[in-house]
């Protein structure tokens, strides 16, 4: 304890700052990482809701407790470094304070990016419509009755319920193209 005494003595005013600043802001901000990848950064259960109707919430947010104890990490240990290489105050300082802004910019995009990556997953029926696929059970004709066919619907092989205004049967095996979408989840196909 001695020896860190005497070295803490040692240190000018700006590093003693940035010091105390460095080290807190770096223990936050592991716990944050370390809590983020164990519990997915999700609201426990139990927490009551609090939603407020319409509130569809701010796209970028630059200012946030995350963005803060980025800052202040980059600032702290940006700052020792440049003091310790000899650049001075002002220029250690205008340093810190980029690489602290850099970091929150850094922070706030990565967080707005993902927010957008997401992905639907649900079928839209009406992506078939002009493409090619296969009759799996007969359609009959004249829209008399229901069939099915498989087509590939937004990269993937669906089979769908089909009907025809063809004047014939369209049986197992035929090809067929998607014409339109009848009550929003019937394919209208032709033989090809």
């Amino acid at each position: 304890m001695n020896a860190f005494t005497e070295w803490w003595e040692t240190l000018g005013f700006p590093l003693i700052i940035y010091w105390a600043i460095a080290i807190p802001f770096t223990v936050l901000f592991a716990l944050q990482m370390i809590w983020s990848f164990f519990t997915g950064d999700d609201v426990p259960d139990d927490t009551p809701d609090a939603e407020v109707q319409g509130d569809t919430g701010i796209p970028f947010q630059f200012f946030s407790i995350r963005n803060f104890i980025g800052f202040f990490t980059i600032f702290g240990w940006v700052g020792i470094a440049a003091t310790d290489s000899g650049f001075s105050v002002l220029t250690s300082l205008i340093l810190s304070l980029s690489a602290g802004f850099a970091m929150m910019l850094i922070m706030a995009s990565i967080a707005y990016f993902l927010s957008k990556a997401t992905a639907d997953g649900s079928m839209k029926i009406e992506r078939a419509v002009g493409h090619v696929g296969q009759v799996y059970l007969t359609v009959p004709k004249s829209r008399t009755n229901l069939g099915k066919v498989q087509v590939v619907v937004q990269g993937s092989l669906r089979t769908l319920e089909a009907l025809t205004d063809d004047q014939d049967d369209i049986p197992n095996g035929k090809v067929i193209k998607v014409k339109q979408v009848v009550n929003d989840n019937i394919l209208l196909v032709t033989a090809e």
